[in-house]
């Protein structure tokens, strides 16, 4: 190797160690090389081949490399592309030595790697300021490797963190499937059917029944907004509000003498409950319902609507009726007013109410399913038994939707009136 001009003596700096590799089959020229560097600060490693270059990179990364390129066994450029097929997150800035300058040659060089050239013969000034080059590369590449340190240790933390969530999830998803142990529950004169499919671990719907004495029960479908853990606690509270379980904390039973228990109306339920959330809960959370109370003898209904889907009665005879008058969401708006609708049961009947997650579930083009469809569908499935439409409606909507995941938590509870006939079949009406 020569140098067209006298090396000048510069003292190192005492804080950079930046680790270069000198590779050159030449001992001398190799020498004269890492000696400079050395003077220069750097911490040289030498190495007379590619081979051996090879190995040392293979057990410890360098910053910078200096390499010729005409080597026997393994050229500089041969050495380069294989330095790149190293596993490392440590980057190398490679510098070829050669004698070369045609545009074929260095077109060769940076295909296999190489980020600079260096020709033969080179003064110390154009050598020193390539380094800097390269020690520039090297830093930010470090720095990007220390910053992608500090995301994965973060991601890691995070992944932990939603480990962690997604087992409590889990586990509050089975606390909150015990409010609803049966998917069928008998009474005297008839019997329940339920579903509940959240969007999500949890979920804001709720649908269930309970008994107010010997004559009458009581079913609800509730549709709190939102989703996840927030919802999910509100439809905890709204169970034990309507646990027919713990009928002293039942909103909507009163005492009478004697020891007998009776149910506030409808409306009057629902305003109980919107009063509760306006004054007590203050949350910024609302919830749809649909409350009916049924005379198990009579089959007479009443029944609320708030803001959620009109409840059907699936008639026996096949046709179907559409209850309720809409109404406000409960939470929203203080003294809100509600009205009780009144309608009749007969044997044979089905009282079927169900959150907006069937109603509004989206196609696969994006339009909702609506009322209507849901109507349809119903008319569609009447012929079978409660518990296989409820299966039969699910595999519609998903067959709607497109996928089994849906964007909302899908709920329904369907009656079936078993009671005895009214003593006047004249009043087989549908009014």
């Amino acid at each position: 190797m020569q140098v067209n001009e006298a090396i000048p003596m510069i003292s190192a700096p005492a804080v950079l160690r930046t680790r270069v590799l000198v590779v050159d089959d030449s001992r001398a020229q190799r020498r004269v090389l890492a000696l400079q560097l050395s003077r220069w600060g750097y911490d040289v490693t030498e190495a007379a081949s590619g081979i051996d270059a090879l190995a040392l990179c293979s057990a410890t990364p360098f910053d910078i490399i200096i390499s010729d390129w005409m080597m026997p066994g393994l050229t500089g450029v041969e050495f380069c592309r294989d330095i790149r097929a190293l596993p490392s997150e440590i980057y190398s800035y490679f510098i070829l030595l050669t004698s070369k300058s045609e545009t074929a040659e260095i077109t060769r060089g940076l295909e296999a790697g190489a980020d600079d050239f260096l020709t033969k013969p080179f003064n110390a000034d154009e050598l020193r300021a390539r380094l800097r080059a390269g020690e520039r590369i090297v830093g930010m590449q470090r720095q990007l490797v220390q910053k992608n340190s500090v995301i994965r240790a973060a991601l890691d933390e995070i992944q932990n963190l939603y480990d962690s969530l997604d087992r409590d999830l889990q586990e509050a998803r089975k606390l909150q499937l015990t409010l609803m142990r049966d998917r069928r529950h008998d009474f005297d004169q008839g019997f329940t059917t339920i579903l509940m499919r959240p969007s999500g671990h949890v979920g804001g719907d709720l649908v269930g029944s309970f008994r107010i004495n010997d004559g009458r029960i009581s079913l609800y479908s509730v549709d709190v907004s939102g989703h996840g853990v927030a919802s999910a606690m509100m439809t905890a509270r709204l169970a034990g509000l309507l646990s027919g379980g713990s009928p002293d904390q039942n909103i909507a039973i009163r005492k009478a003498t004697l020891g007998q228990q009776f149910a506030w109306s409808p409306d009057t339920v629902a305003s109980k409950l919107n009063r509760l959330m306006i004054e007590d809960v203050q949350a910024d959370q609302y919830f749809t319902l649909a409350y009916a109370e049924v005379d198990m003898v009579t089959g007479n209904l009443a029944l609320v609507q708030a803001g959620h889907p009109h409840p059907v009665i699936l008639r026996k005879g096949g046709t179907i009726d559409v209850l309720g008058m809409g109404g406000l969401p409960i939470g929203l708006i203080a003294d809100a007013g509600y009205d009780t609708v009144m309608a009749r049961l007969f044997p044979g009947d089905r009282l079927i109410l169900v959150s907006d997650g069937i109603t509004e579930c989206p196609s696969v083009a994006g339009e909702e399913l609506g009322q209507d469809g849901f109507i349809a569908l119903v008319d569609r499935l009447q012929a079978l038994p409660s518990d296989q439409l409820i299966e039969a409606l699910q595999w519609e909507l998903v067959s709607y939707h497109g996928k089994a995941e849906f964007p909302d938590d899908v709920s329904a509870i369907i009656f079936d009136y078993t009671g005895p006939n009214p003593p006047d079949s004249a009043l087989r009406s549908t009014d």
